[in-house]
């Protein structure tokens, strides 16, 4: 697929690293030719330095004959009016773009083709409200992950002594929770992949990702850590777009306050949020956090535009006594490099952004992709078509597919019904099937295995 990616920052970047591996013919489009250097540098791809809505600049990045162009500059304006050309000038089939700008996505019809013809929209902010709402909904949890509307979730959890399946078989879940249909995709201990099988034992420390109904997680959850009181008091710092969405969403559920340093935004935000408390002050100020209680914060949620201070705001309210402590932090190398310590989940909007660009992009109807473990591994969801004759999976029994290396079935979701995978479950026409691949460099087979052949119509 040759794709134009317009934006050489964080998103840009990992977007061209997560596609130069996967046969793709890509084009990255900058006025930053240091960064553009840096890429070529590092990766197979093409670069043209330039305005990224320009049409000699598009042109000269092969626009002609593009199947995709991917904006994701700074600018809301410059990625809409990118869309806008590839659309007049080089009838692109394919035109996503970033928007961060509320004012815009609050005015949906923007974005019709007969207005600014943007074929995907990505709002990382909404995205990472959505994220975080998830993590507070399931108390222990590190990812939960949404698939076929929310009927079926992936969720990723650290086992803790005091758990009851921790020191035990795996197989002992269904002895524990009989009532209950889940299926364990995959273990990571000490960052190494292990295949999960029924004799295998889990560890405290490992990380387990499994596949359940919403109704069903917690219970699983409790079984690989001593059971999380539900969360009640939420803190969040920083006023920006996302502590925005996330207090006017949390805030009829949850006793949330917010604290921000700019006095016009705290008085903004104060008039806007009926039940949130705003507080003016700084994020890392110990003595505000001791006045406002944080030893008995929940969940402190630091959500500035400033890493350093995300990153200390919530060492310091870990520190303090809060019981869980999440931070933003838009530089991947931090990511790994706190979430071992003090701070409990590292949130990554390219993660979160990237994901929701892959569902657009891969083949044989993938229709949605998560990216796991900053990224190195990926689960997706992809519906089966066509039947014995034309289909590799229609038909066959999860047992007798060739699945890559490293790569199982979690579940099934078939007319709207969650089925848990078993070895002897047969894949139907139409079912959606949830994927979860270790290694992401396997995902060219996955895609292989669900398209279907020459005589499907």
């Amino acid at each position: 697929m040759k794709i134009i990616i317009l934006g050489a920052g964080q998103v840009g970047s990992s977007l061209a690293a997560n596609l130069s591996t996967e046969a793709n013919d890509i084009t990255v489009i900058d006025h930053d030719e240091q960064a553009l250097r840096a890429l070529r540098d590092r990766f197979d791809i093409n670069s043209v330095a330039g305005h990224a809505s320009h049409p000699s600049v598009l042109r000269q990045a092969g626009a002609d004959d593009a199947d995709m162009i991917i904006a994701v500059t700074d600018s809301d304006e410059t990625n809409m009016v990118a869309c806008q050309v590839a659309y007049t000038v080089f009838h692109t089939p394919t035109k996503i773009a970033r928007v961060r700008s509320i004012d815009y996505l609050s005015h949906p019809e923007i974005f019709k083709q007969e207005a600014l013809p943007v074929d995907v929209l990505i709002s990382p902010e909404q995205l990472i409200t959505e994220y975080i709402q998830r993590l507070i909904q399931y108390p222990g949890a590190l990812q939960v992950l949404d698939f076929a509307d929310g009927q079926v979730q992936l969720v990723g959890v650290k086992a803790y002594y005091g758990g009851p399946l921790v020191g035990h078989e795996l197989r002992e879940l269904k002895e524990h929770l009989p009532n209950i249909e889940s299926r364990v995709a995959a273990i990571f201990r000490r960052d190494r992949a292990i295949f999960p099988k029924g004799n295998t034992i889990i560890e405290a420390g490992d990380e387990v990702f499994f596949v359940a109904a919403p109704g069903h997680i917690k219970a699983v959850i409790s079984e690989l850590r001593e059971k999380d009181k539900p969360y009640k008091r939420i803190m969040l710092a920083g006023g920006g777009n996302i502590g925005r969405r996330l207090a006017k969403t949390l805030e009829n559920d949850y006793q949330v306050k917010l604290i921000d340093h700019n006095t016009k935004r705290s008085t903004s935000l104060a008039n806007e949020l009926e039940k949130t408390i705003v507080l003016l002050g700084d994020v890392a100020d110990e003595e505000l956090l001791l006045e406002e209680n944080i030893e008995n914060t929940d969940v402190f949620c630091s959500l500035t535009n400033d890493d350093e201070a995300n990153i200390l705001s919530a060492m310091l309210a870990k520190q303090l006594g809060a019981r869980k402590v999440m931070s933003l932090v838009n530089r991947a190398a931090y990511v790994d490099l706190i979430q071992s310590g003090d701070i409990d989940i590292a949130i990554s909007p390219q993660q979160a952004t990237i994901g929701s660009l892959l569902t657009h992009i891969r083949r044989g109807d993938v229709v949605k992709v998560h990216s796991l473990r900053r990224g190195a591994a990926e689960a997706i969801e992809a519906i089966a078509h066509g039947d014995k004759s034309n289909s590799k999976v229609v038909g066959s029994t999860i047992g007798n597919l060739k699945l890559p290396a490293g790569t199982t079935i979690g579940a099934i979701v078939r007319n709207d019904k969650v089925v848990i995978a078993h070895h002897d479950t047969v894949i139907e026409s139409e079912d959606h099937v949830i994927l979860f691949l270790v290694d992401k460099s396997r995902i060219s087979e996955v895609e292989r295995l669900f398209q279907v052949g020459i005589t499907f119509l």
